[in-house]
């Protein structure tokens, strides 16, 4: 039986970068995952479409687990992905359909001018949102925001705020915004420019060839097991295999959920083969109506695939996107950061600070909403 340095119990993107490191370093890994793939959330599942003009079949990259754009402001992490894989170009500018009115996101000039067609100038959009914005504020009187609604009525006005804001989030998180906690919009991005990128980070795009090969370079030569459920096999009595554990499960399980379950959001997707090579012109769109039950609306092709290319191949794979409650057997997503989740987890993290020879890592296992970039940062920090 062979006896590793860290046995890495997911194969995500924290326990990928951890295994390829520690792999520079001549250290012995394996990683489990209970999954039948490794990647997690970021495994592309790959579809092979024909292609037009006698032109070989072609590969579509579906981003099974929702769309994942990686971003950041971080020259040493960007060189980091670079230097397994190059990536491309791809620019995140999603748009919002309301009821079959098209936005910019974030909020920009390009809204702006769409939501009040008479305000043409920064100055106007300016002026405009501080007239609906002094109607919140007055009404709550000088205290501070109570709850989601409250907070972005203050920040916008009612016209983005219904439009699109309040029945998104409500699908989003499965509460009322009157119940939800104000700082989750604290920081509501407002531009008073025409940009459509969403994020301000230096460095944004997509692993040519898809995210598998990124997972593929950070794990190559490093021992793997999928299938294989941590809790309900041989390696939960890891010290026989192990060194030190690396977990990327959530924080709550690893500990039997002695002090109680913690709540998670969740995500479930209709994918289908559309016999068009252009679906709706961009790789995501947030429907902000209740009208329509899917919080948005992914076409891979164009994270990969850009001007003629697009057309080149004459279907494209398209995800709606279902946010639900968390349940048994499901896949546990985002965190809900209120009171008594972010309190319980906190002394989760007190007991995990304390287990000797384990480091919990990733957005399960610390119980914290983590885009990719600040999860390679953590592992590259990490002295192993």
């Amino acid at each position: 039986m062979t006896h590793y340095d860290f046995l890495i119990v997911g194969s995500g993107l924290f326990g990928a970068t951890f295994a390829y490191r520690a792999k520079l370093m001549g250290k012995k890994c394996l990683v489990i995952d209970k999954r039948p793939h490794l990647g997690g959330n970021i495994y592309c599942e790959e579809v092979e479409v024909e292609g037009t003009y006698g032109e070989h079949s072609r590969t579509i990259n579906v981003h099974k687990y929702g769309a994942h754009i990686f971003h950041t402001n971080n020259k040493e992490v960007w060189d980091f992905v670079n230097s397994i894989v190059e990536f491309n170009r791809y620019t995140n500018c999603p748009v919002a359909n309301y009821k079959g009115e098209l936005y910019n996101l974030p909020f920009n000039m390009n809204t702006f001018n769409r939501m009040w067609p008479d305000v043409h100038t920064p100055a106007e959009a300016q002026a405009k949102i501080d007239e609906q914005k002094a109607e919140a504020v007055s009404a709550i009187n000088g205290r501070e925001p109570q709850n989601l609604e409250e907070q972005a009525l203050c920040l916008v006005g009612k016209d983005i705020f219904y439009k699109l804001i309040k029945e998104y989030t409500e699908k989003q998180w499965g509460r009322d915004c009157k119940e939800l906690p104000a700082f989750i919009i604290k920081r509501l991005p407002v531009r008073m420019i025409f940009d459509n990128n969403y994020f301000n980070d230096r460095y944004q795009g997509i692993p040519v060839g898809g995210y598998n090969k990124l997972i593929d370079g950070l794990l190559e030569g490093v021992d793997t097991f999928t299938n294989v459920d941590f809790f309900d096999s041989e390696y939960r009595d890891w010290k026989k295999y192990a060194d030190k554990l690396v977990y990327t499960g959530a924080v709550d399980e690893y500990f039997d959920y002695k002090l109680g379950k913690l709540d998670w959001r969740t995500v479930c997707f209709k994918t289908r083969v559309e016999d068009t090579p252009n679906y709706q012109g961009n790789a995501v769109v947030n429907y902000t109506s209740h009208n329509e039950p899917y919080t948005r609306v992914i076409e891979h092709k164009h994270f990969e695939m850009f001007g003629q290319e697009i057309y080149n191949c004459p279907v494209t794979v398209v995800s709606e996107e279902y946010s639900t409650e968390y349940k048994e057997g499901m896949e546990p997503y985002y965190p809900v950061n209120d009171d008594r989740n972010n309190a319980l987890a906190e002394e989760y993290r007190k007991l995990a600070e304390k287990e000797e020879g384990v480091i919990f890592g990733g957005r399960l296992g610390q119980y914290k909403y983590y885009d990719m970039a600040p999860v390679i940062e953590q592992v590259l920090m990490i002295k192993i």
